[in-house]
C-alpha cells in the first residue's frame, strides 16, 4: 500500500492555526449521530419492520399519494416564487439604501421568530372568502384559503428567508468592478446581469432553494390552518402522519414518515449535485 505523503495528509486534515481539529470533528461526528443519524436510522429500522408487501402498500394508498403530492408539489412551488422574489429582495437590501431599509430587512425575519400557528392564523384570515383579500377574489370564483393556493402561499411565507439570507451575503462580497467592466465591454444591462450576476450566484440561490423547499415539504403549523385539510386536495403528509398517530396506527405514521424522507433526500441529493456543478462550472468555490 503506498505510503500516505505530507501533502495528502495536509488535504484531508486542512489543519487550523488554532489546535484540536480531532478534539472537534470527534464532537461533531458525535453530535451529528446523536441528534440526526440515530433518529433517522430508528425511523428506517421501524418501516423496514413492516415487511416490503406492507410498505408497498402504504405507499401506493391513494391518500398517501395524495398527501405526499400536495407537500412536495406546493413545497416546490413555493420555492420556486421564493427564489425569484428572494433574489429581487435581496437585490434591494444590498445594492440601495433607502429610508426604512432596515425595517424592510428586520421584517424578512419575522417568519423565522412568528410561530407557525400564528402564521397559519393570520394567513387564513386574510385570504378566507370573508377576508379582507379572499372577499375581494371571491367574486372572480378565485379561492385562496381552503385551497391549494393557500397552501402554496403559506410555504411561500415561511420560506422566503431561507433564499434572501443565503443570497444576501454572497451579493455583499461580489465585487461590483466585475460588472463595471461588463458594461465598459459593451454588455447592455440584462447580459450583465444573466451572464455575469445569475451564474455568480447560482450555488447560493440554489441552496437557498433547498433550504425553502426543505423547509417546506415538512411544514405543518403555518399550513393546516389555511388548507382545508381536504383528503386528495390540500391534506398534507406531515398532517397525514399525525391523522394515523391519532388512530395508534404507528406502521403507516412510520412508512408516510420513511416516504417523506426518501423522496427529500433523493430531491436534496439532485440540488446539491447540480450546485457543485455550478460551482465546479463558474469557478466559485
Amino acid at each position: 500500500m503506498a505510503a500516505i505523503t505530507p501533502q495528502a495528509r495536509w488535504r484531508f486534515r486542512q489543519p487550523s492555526v488554532l489546535p484540536g481539529f480531532g478534539l472537534t470533528l470527534g464532537y461533531t461526528v458525535t453530535y451529528l449521530t446523536l441528534i440526526i443519524l440515530i433518529p433517522l436510522a430508528a425511523l428506517a429500522w421501524r418501516a423496514a419492520g413492516l415487511g416490503l408487501d406492507e410498505f408497498i402498500r402504504i405507499a401506493t394508498d391513494r391518500r398517501t399519494a395524495g398527501a405526499l403530492r400536495v407537500s412536495f408539489e406546493a413545497a416546490f412551488i413555493a420555492a420556486l416564487i421564493n427564489l425569484v422574489f428572494g433574489l429581487i429582495t435581496a437585490w434591494v437590501l444590498v445594492r440601495y439604501r433607502f429610508p426604512g431599509r432596515g425595517v424592510i430587512d428586520a421584517i424578512v425575519d419575522l417568519p423565522f421568530a412568528l410561530p407557525t400557528a400564528v402564521a397559519g392564523i393570520a394567513l387564513t384570515a386574510i385570504y378566507a372568502p370573508n377576508g379582507p383579500i379572499g372577499a375581494l377574489l371571491a367574486p372572480y370564483g378565485i379561492k385562496i384559503a381552503y385551497a391549494f393556493p393557500g397552501v402554496v402561499i403559506a410555504l411561500v411565507f415561511i420560506g422566503l428567508p431561507f433564499v434572501v439570507r443565503t443570497v444576501q451575503p454572497v451579493l455583499e462580497d461580489l465585487d461590483r468592478e466585475v460588472e463595471e467592466a461588463a458594461a465598459t465591454l459593451g454588455a447592455g444591462r440584462f447580459k450583465t446581469i444573466f451572464r455575469v450576476l445569475l451564474p455568480a450566484l447560482l450555488p447560493a440561490s440554489l441552496t437557498g432553494f433547498a433550504l425553502a423547499f426543505a423547509r417546506g415539504a415538512g411544514e405543518y403549523g403555518s399550513v393546516i390552518f389555511i388548507a382545508g385539510n381536504i383528503p386528495y386536495v390540500t391534506e398534507i403528509a406531515p398532517l397525514l402522519i399525525v391523522i394515523r398517530l391519532e388512530e395508534f396506527n404507528y406502521g403507516a405514521a412510520t412508512a408516510i414518515g420513511a416516504l417523506m424522507l426518501i423522496i427529500s433526500f433523493v430531491m436534496l441529493l439532485v440540488i446539491n449535485l447540480t450546485q457543485a456543478w455550478s460551482r465546479r462550472r463558474y469557478g466559485h468555490g
